[in-house]
């Protein structure tokens, strides 16, 4: 009998060329991206430093490789997992799909495109779908009224609201508060500055809020939803950048806290909480709020609260309620936000300390009010 033979392959098309130059330099624009782009496209650019999210171009060549028949300009927060489109230019689908392949090469998660010039036409012809609006977004912020995502690996199936932090101090009652719309615990109407305010109030260790206290906040705010405290430290934390002063009386409320965790049946677990538990977490369908540096996102140490909600392979997607505008980071960004397990690690383990501070939500046993003021 004579051996099998091989099926003839298909021809497959050429996988048309694309080109990728970094960074993009807003005052010396390459000659092939002068004819695509107008004045509104133009001037979006090149009035913001986006230096720190490494600005590119991803140009799509004509027949001749000579002049290009679209381009778009692309970038994304360091330590993450996707690619944002500013804009696009030209065709401007050639260059949407020209994205989405380099996305896809460099096995990203995701692509958002902001809705500065986006046409819903060609929104849903390559594959994107609508971002809703954002409740708020951050003070300073003034990022585009519509934003879009396409995910190239499965695993999110919900969406909490988006809501950015109205000062620079309540990221921790803003985590909290958008975990509870999530899990349908808080109508998303009473999700507003006022809710944000009462809840930082009555978690903050001025100005900040150190997990017991937001953990504890969070207790008596929505008693029917289990929390827990994770913090693999006991000394106060949170302190190292006060004046000798101020660290005593802020290290008085903290042990305040902590008190109170007992006496309401607030568990404080004293092991550092991994990024397996985070992802089991999820899985369980509840809420982590997770403190981390922003040196590794944004390039300055601040701590910081984040909402983490969903999880996709190699990455967890996060909240974050603050945007960084002088970048040109907007809510796209911090929307849907997928961190590879790696970066977050490393991010949520604070110095000097060197301690990492969570708090946990489970699913609510019953619907609980808008939090208590």
């Amino acid at each position: 009998m004579p051996p099998r033979q091989k099926p003839p392959e298909s021809p497959t098309e050429p996988e048309r060329p694309v080109e990728s130059f970094a960074p993009y330099e807003p005052d010396a624009p390459p000659p092939g991206l002068v004819p695509l782009v107008g004045d509104e496209v133009s001037e979006r650019w090149r009035t913001v430093d986006r230096s720190a999210h490494a600005p590119r171009l991803v140009a799509v060549p004509g027949g001749e490789g000579e002049e290009w028949t679209a381009a778009a300009l692309v970038t994304a927060r360091p330590n993450t997992a996707y690619l944002k489109i500013v804009d696009a230019v030209g065709d401007v689908r050639a260059a949407v799909e020209a994205v989405v392949t380099l996305a896809g090469r460099r096995g990203l998660a995701q692509v958002k495109w902001e809705g500065w010039t986006a046409r819903a036409e060609d929104v849903a012809a390559t594959g994107f779908t609508v971002l809703k609006p954002p409740l708020t977004q951050s003070e300073g912020a003034a990022g585009p009224a519509a934003g879009y995502v396409r995910w190239l690996r499965e695993g999110v199936t919900t969406t909490p609201p988006y809501y950015g932090q109205t000062t620079h101090f309540t990221c921790g009652a803003v985590t909290a508060l958008v975990a509870q719309a999530h899990a349908g615990t808080l109508e998303w109407e009473a999700l507003d500055r006022q809710a944000e305010l009462t809840l930082w109030r009555d978690a903050t260790n001025f100005p900040a809020c150190e997990p017991v206290g937001l953990g504890v906040a969070v207790h008596r705010a929505w008693p029917s939803s289990p929390v827990k405290v994770h913090l693999d430290a006991e000394q106060p934390v949170l302190l190292d950048h006060y004046p000798e002063n101020d660290r005593e009386w802020r290290a008085l409320l903290q042990g305040a806290s902590r008190k109170d965790a007992e006496r309401t049946g607030v568990p404080i677990d004293p092991h550092r909480l991994s990024l397996s538990a985070v992802r089991e977490s999820i899985g369980r369908r509840e809420h982590v709020l997770l403190l981390l540096s922003l040196a590794e996102m944004q390039g300055f140490d601040v701590p910081h609260w984040v909402l983490c909600h969903g999880v996709v392979p190699g990455a967890i997607v996060i909240e974050d309620p603050w945007t960084n505008a002088t970048t040109g980071d907007t809510w796209v960004d911090a929307h849907l936000l997928p961190v590879p397990d790696s970066s977050l690690d490393m991010m949520s383990v604070l110095s000097p300390e060197g301690f990492r501070g969570a708090v946990t939500i489970g699913r609510p046993q019953e619907r609980d009010a808008t939090p208590r003021s």
